[in-house]
C-alpha cells in the first residue's frame, strides 16, 4: 500500500529525524508522467527518504507508482477554484507559492526546475540543489515564439502576458541567488543559465530508459520520425524536404496541433506514411529497422534521440540544443550520426544525402554504447556523486555552530549510505 498522499497541505519540516538528516525534493507540479517525471523518479531512488514539494499535484492514481510512497505536499494553488484542469493559468501566483513551503528542518533541498521550483527560500545552513530541464524558457529567449503561437502578440490580454513575463524575469533572477549549485541537463541550458541568471552550472544529461531500447543491426530503406506534433519540433520541414526525394521512405509517428501543417507538407508524397502513436513494442522494432532517426528541433536534451541511439539507429539531427550532447557527428572518428547547420528543408535534403554517403561508417555497436551514457543508473550514480561533493565542499568550509556542522556531516554520511545501497542495487539488477 502506498503512503504518499495525494494533495498534502503545505506544512513545516519537523527537522532532522533519529534517522538521519532531511531531505526535501521539489518539483514543479504532478499531472502526468513525463520526462521531469522521470528525472524526478531517479532522484527519489537516489534519496528515498525524502519528502516531494509540488505547486499542484493531480497525477492520476494509475500514473502514481513511481512516487513509491514519498509524502507529497502541495502549495495553496492546489485547493484554488478550476484548478484540476486550469493550475497553468494560475503561473503568476507560482513564484509567491513556491515562496510558501516552509522548509525548516530540512539539511538538503533539491529542486527539479523547469519553472518555479528553484524560488523555494533556503537558509544559510542548508544546502540547495537545482537540476534545470531549462530556465522559463517563455519569460526569457522564446518570449517571443510563446506570444506569437498563442495570438498574443498585441491586443490587452497581450500587454497583460507580457507585463506577467516581466515581472516572472525579474523575480526568476533573483531568485536564482538562492541555489547553492545548478546542474543543467545539457550545455545548452547550461549556456541558457548563464545567460538568464549568469551562474555557472554542471552538466548531466538527464536519464534515458535505454534498456526499453534493444540493439538491432537489421535496416531497412524507411527514415523515421517519432514526435508530438507541436510546432517548434519542425516535423513539417522534414515532410517537405522528403517530399524533394520522392526515392527515400519516410515514417512519421505521432499526433498533435501541428497535424494539418504536417499533412499539408506531405500531401501526394506516396513515399511519406504518417501513423498514429503506436506501442513501445511498436516503436522499439521501428526504431530497430530504421535507417536513420531524424530530428528537426532545437530541444533542450532530446530523449528520442537517445533512444534511437540505443537501438543501435544513427541520427540525423538539427545541430543546435540537445543533439550536440547526444549525437556523434559524421566527421568523428566513432560517429553515430550527422548534424546539419540550418532548420531548412534545403539543409534537411542535404544532410540525408550526406549521410548515405557516411553511413558505413556508422556501426550499430557504436551508437548503442554512446546511449548507455544516458542510463539510468549511470544518471543515479553521476548526480549522488555531484551532491556529495556539494556537501563535502560544505563541510570543510569555515565552522558554523556545533549543531549545524553535525548536521552537514551526517548528511554527508547518509548520502554516501543512499549511493552505497543505489551502487548495491545497480549490481543486483545488473545480476537479474
Amino acid at each position: 500500500m502506498m503512503r504518499n498522499s495525494h494533495a498534502v497541505p503545505a506544512q513545516g519540516a519537523a527537522g532532522r529525524t533519529e534517522q538521519g538528516p532531511r531531505i526535501a525534493v521539489i518539483h514543479e507540479w504532478l499531472e502526468k508522467h513525463a520526462g521531469s517525471e522521470h528525472v524526478l523518479e531517479q532522484i527519489l531512488l537516489c534519496y528515498p527518504s525524502a519528502d516531494v514539494f509540488v505547486v499542484a499535484d493531480f497525477m492520476p492514481p494509475k500514473q502514481r507508482g513511481f512516487l513509491d510512497g514519498h509524502a507529497v505536499r502541495t502549495s495553496f494553488i492546489q485547493k484554488l477554484p478550476f484548478a484540476r484542469k486550469h493550475f497553468r493559468k494560475f503561473l503568476g501566483l507560482m513564484p509567491l507559492a513556491v515562496e510558501q513551503f516552509d522548509l525548516t528542518g530540512y539539511d538538503l533541498v533539491i529542486s527539479s526546475h523547469h519553472a518555479v521550483a528553484k524560488g523555494v527560500i533556503t537558509g544559510p545552513d542548508q544546502l540547495h540543489v537545482s537540476y534545470v530541464h531549462s530556465p522559463m524558457r517563455y519569460a526569457w529567449d522564446l518570449q517571443a515564439r510563446y506570444l506569437e503561437e498563442r495570438g498574443l502578440r498585441w491586443g490587452a490580454m497581450g500587454l497583460y502576458t507580457r507585463w506577467l513575463l516581466h515581472r516572472l524575469r525579474n523575480w526568476d533572477a533573483r531568485s536564482a541567488s538562492g541555489v547553492d549549485l545548478f546542474v543543467a541537463n545539457s550545455h545548452y541550458i547550461a549556456r541558457r543559465v548563464q545567460k538568464a541568471w549568469r551562474r555557472e552550472a554542471l552538466v548531466l544529461n538527464p536519464p534515458v530508459a535505454v534498456d526499453k531500447f534493444c540493439l538491432s543491426s537489421e535496416r531497412q530503406d524507411f527514415y523515421l520520425v517519432v514526435s508530438r506534433f507541436v510546432p517548434y519540433k519542425r516535423i513539417d520541414l522534414i515532410a517537405e524536404a522528403f517530399s524533394r526525394m520522392p526515392d527515400r521512405r519516410l515514417v512519421i509517428v505521432g499526433e498533435g496541433e501541428g497535424d494539418a501543417a504536417i499533412r499539408a507538407a506531405a500531401a501526394g508524397c506516396a513515399n511519406i506514411e504518417i501513423r498514429k502513436p503506436v506501442r513501445i513494442d511498436e516503436l522499439v522494432s521501428l526504431m530497430g529497422q530504421a535507417r536513420a532517426f531524424v530530428f528537426a528541433a532545437a530541444e533542450d536534451f532530446g530523449i528520442v534521440m537517445a533512444e534511437a541511439q540505443a537501438c543501435g539507429t544513427p541520427v540525423i539531427a538539427y545541430g543546435v540544443g540537445g543533439a550536440c550532447d547526444i549525437v556523434i557527428d559524421a566527421d568523428a572518428a566513432d560517429p553515430t550520426g550527422l548534424l546539419f547547420a540550418e532548420q531548412t528543408a534545403e539543409a534537411i535534403v542535404a544532410a540525408v544525402r550526406a549521410f548515405e554517403q557516411k553511413r558505413h561508417r556508422i556501426r550499430a555497436e557504436t551508437c548503442r554504447a554512446n546511449a548507455m551514457r544516458f542510463s539510468e543508473a549511470e544518471f543515479r550514480r553521476r548526480f549522488m556523486e555531484i551532491v556529495d561533493e556539494a556537501i563535502a565542499a560544505r563541510a570543510s568550509q569555515p565552522p558554523a555552530p556545533a549543531g549545524r556542522i553535525g548536521a552537514v556531516r551526517d548528511l554527508h554520511g547518509i548520502v554516501a549510505e543512499n549511493a552505497g545501497e543505489s551502487r548495491r542495487q545497480g549490481l543486483k539488477d545488473e545480476v537479474i
